[in-house]
């Protein structure tokens, strides 16, 4: 399956949009005091354009329960 430029643009804006709500900045303050160094490794690489290394950074953050929580919150 080829990936689609414009997919990814829109799951980047559906990201960004949901980073703007309360349960997405419970999230993100999570991630930021249990990822440390990663969370900021994978800001920086997504800043960088590598997506791919930041959702890999990113993906291992979520596995913890209180994380995974707060996705169901956020819909997914």
């Amino acid at each position: 399956m080829h990936s689609n430029p414009r997919e990814q643009d829109f799951s980047i804006q559906d990201a960004m949009r949901l980073a703007q709500t309360p349960t997405g900045q419970q999230l993100i303050a999570l991630l930021r005091t249990t990822g440390g160094k990663d969370f900021q490794d994978a800001m920086t690489k997504a800043a960088a354009g590598d997506y791919a290394q930041a959702k890999t950074l990113i993906t291992a953050m979520l596995s913890s329960a209180e994380a995974q929580k707060l996705l169901e919150q956020l819909g997914r």
